[in-house]
């Protein structure tokens, strides 16, 4: 179900996106999507190239409807600046003047240090093929970049709005590498449990002969329990594998471990000695036709015949 947002309310929701002569609806929507992600609301255009409204933009936004919505489109750039206090612009190239420049992670804590002061903030992408001219670099306050490869420093715009508006989520929690799930809280094993679990383990390798040559087995021990330690296991995790090797290590009554493998469990020699029947029965006559273990004909089968 589609998140609405009250544009009205933006300011509060973080910095404005702006695009500078966006070329494609594609683009636009993917920006939208990318900055409900992580929060944002405030889209604006500056001369979009097909004009607005566009259906492509809103299908690219993947339901972020409430971007798309509030949208305002600008005449020129210094009209969509007007109102805001403090802008990044952004770009991939060295510029010449003296404005400072940032990395995204610096950048979305600049943000959030303003946003907290009252400030409104925003910032700037340029067109597709090119980016920003330098008198548009020019209208912010400071560049943002970021650490590319310099042999292929171009990114899509709706990249680019990603990578700041999840830096401007970030910057905002109070713990960076929370997430919003977490894995299974699961209690640690106890030694003896672990304990358990080697004697259980070594017991059944060695009815299947696993420690050869004999005086290696304390080695081959040390390492298998080194092995084991290391994965720190949980309580649950035991249980599964002790019931692996169980079930790996089930032999019947009739077959004591270590007298060889299930395979040759008596009870199944039953099933092998009526497959072996049929293919006694199954088997085709010798080459001249006669099937050997027929009697001669017109005769018992005597010597005297």
């Amino acid at each position: 179900m589609p998140v609405t947002k009250d544009p009205d309310n933006a300011s509060a929701a973080g910095p404005a996106i702006i695009l500078v002569e966006p070329q494609l609806g594609e683009n636009i929507g993917m920006v939208a999507r990318a900055m409900a992600n992580f929060g944002l609301v405030e889209l604006r255009l500056v001369n979009p190239r097909d004009g607005w409204p566009s259906e492509k933009a809103r299908a690219a936004a993947s339901r972020a409807d409430h971007v798309i919505d509030a949208v305002t489109v600008f005449d020129d750039l210094a009209s969509a600046l007007a109102d805001l206090n403090f802008v990044f612009a952004t770009t991939a190239r060295q510029r010449d003047g003296f404005k400072a420049v940032r990395g995204p992670v610096e950048a979305g804590r600049v943000l959030r240090a303003r946003h907290g002061m009252g400030q409104r903030t925003g910032i700037l992408f340029g067109r597709e093929r090119f980016g920003l001219y330098n008198d548009e670099v020019g209208l912010a306050d400071e560049i943002v970049t970021f650490p590319v490869d310099p042999d292929f420093s171009s990114l899509n715009i709706a990249q680019a709005a990603l990578l700041m508006s999840y830096e401007w989520m970030k910057s905002g929690l109070e713990d960076e590498t929370k997430t919003n799930f977490a894995g299974p809280d699961m209690k640690p094993a106890s030694k003896e449990e672990l304990h358990g679990l080697f004697a259980y383990l070594e017991g059944a390798l060695e009815a299947r002969g696993y420690f050869r040559p004999a005086p290696k087995k304390p080695k081959m021990v040390d390492n298998l329990r080194a092995v084991l330690t290391r994965a720190g296991f949980a309580e649950p995790e035991l249980k599964v594998l002790r019931g692996i090797i169980s079930s790996l290590d089930r032999f019947s009554p009739a077959m004591p471990r270590g007298d060889g493998s299930p395979g040759d469990d008596p009870r199944r020699l039953p099933a092998a000695a009526a497959r072996a029947r049929k293919a006694e029965v199954d088997r085709p006559p010798d080459a001249n036709g006669d099937d050997n273990d027929k009697p001669p004909l017109g005769g018992k089968a005597t010597d005297n015949d």
